[in-house]
């Protein structure tokens, strides 16, 4: 029998590689010889560098960069040397959660560490990047990013303009003659999930800016200098984006990619698909299992499970989906190729408990599964045993 095991990160209490293991060991212990083929999951977001790592036998990078307050950071990487791919997760240098809330100000919050980290990986050799867009502090547009790629931005005076979205409103020019070349020519996937605009009402500044500590006057401030930025980019790169789904991701930074590099706004979950080359593996594959932390209705709208299943029904391979908790409306997936969704919590107990004992309730419910389906393979014999004595065959 084969396996495929395609599981994203069970968030707290488990990596998706470390899920991927934790299945495997279920599936041995009743299928001993079963072929297992590991493609850890990711949905652009956290956790896609360690799940494209180990999917795609890469390697992980460590270099400092800035983190989005100026300060310097170690940020990671990957990097899969055969095929010259990087995969960057925005976050590592410009994420929320490297700036304690007390040290957050938009305004000033900028995107140059990634353009660091982006400038690493062109030194290192690639030419392919998959870029995950989620978690970052960030309401720039992308302009400190530009501006480590060699990009100047000046005010009317021919002046470079200062760190952060808030200063873009002074924004007269892009120049983009020292624009690195290998950045121009590389190719950009770009991972996310959200779709809203650069501006407007469903914008970077009015949706996302009080997430990243924006009170009203600093989203009214920092929706005026993205307006600014928008006519200028335009202008300077040839290419209106401001309208574009994705364009606000990651606080506009989805409009310098869409503007200045040969990018690709695509749904997270099958970014990292295509990169894990999950269609391929999933060849000859009798079961599919995947699963993520918390399984329910919200998990239609592009999480990695559902990805997984519409590529497995591609192939007509049926799906278990394992989960820490199937919430309400988990039953709509059965109707999108979901054989069976099974949570893998099997007491009562505390929610740390729960996630340090995630592995270990992974790994069972994993082995309860297939001892069922053992089962029906043996009952299946039986009734081909006994068709064949009834017949005479």
């Amino acid at each position: 029998m084969k396996f495929v095991l395609a599981p994203d990160s069970f968030k707290e209490s488990m990596s998706a590689a470390e899920a991927a293991e934790a299945l495997e060991r279920g599936i041995r212990s009743v299928f001993p010889t079963a072929q297992c083929v590991r493609v850890p999951m990711a949905d652009g977001g956290e956790g896609t560098v360690e799940a494209l790592v180990s999917a795609c036998a890469g390697e992980f990078v460590v270099t400092e960069v800035q983190d989005a307050c100026g300060r310097p950071v170690q940020a990671a990487y990957g990097y899969v040397a055969a095929e010259q791919l990087a995969i960057i997760e925005v976050a590592a240098a410009a994420g929320i959660h490297l700036v304690a809330s007390a040290d957050r100000d938009v305004r000033s919050a900028s995107t140059f560490g990634v353009g660091q980290l982006i400038t690493d990986a062109l030194d290192r050799g690639a030419s392919r990047f998959v870029v995950g867009l989620g978690g970052s502090v960030t309401n720039d547009g992308g302009a400190g990013m530009l501006h480590a790629l060699g990009a100047r931005l000046l005010d009317s005076d021919e002046r470079d303009l200062g760190n952060g979205g808030a200063e873009l409103s002074r924004l007269s020019r892009i120049d983009l003659e020292g624009f690195d070349p290998r950045a121009r020519s590389a190719s950009f996937e770009i991972a996310s999930d959200v779709a809203n605009p650069l501006l407007g009402p469903d914008g970077a500044s009015t949706v996302f800016g009080p997430q990243k500590g924006a009170d009203p006057q600093a989203v009214l401030d920092l929706e005026e200098a993205l307006t600014v930025f928008a006519r200028v980019l335009a202008a300077d790169s040839g290419r209106s984006v401001a309208d574009l789904p994705g364009a606000g991701a990651a606080g506009g930074l989805g409009a310098a990619f869409l503007a200045c590099f040969d990018s690709r706004m695509r749904r997270g979950v099958e970014v990292v698909m295509e990169a894990a080359l999950l269609e391929q593996r999933l060849s000859g594959a009798d079961f599919v299992f995947t699963g993520e932390g918390s399984i329910d209705g919200q998990t239609l709208h592009g999480k990695t499970p559902l990805g997984v299943a519409e590529a497995a029904a591609r192939h007509g391979v049926p799906v278990v989906a394992f989960a820490g908790r199937v919430g309400p409306g988990a039953e709509v997936l059965y109707d999108q190729g979901f054989a069976a969704l099974v949570p893998i919590v099997q007491e009562v107990s505390d929610l740390q408990r729960a996630l340090t004992d995630g592995p270990a309730n992974l790994e069972r419910t994993a082995a309860t599964v297939c001892r069922i389906l053992a089962l029906g393979q043996s009952a299946g014999v039986a009734r081909g045993a006994q068709t064949g004595w009834a017949t005479g065959a």
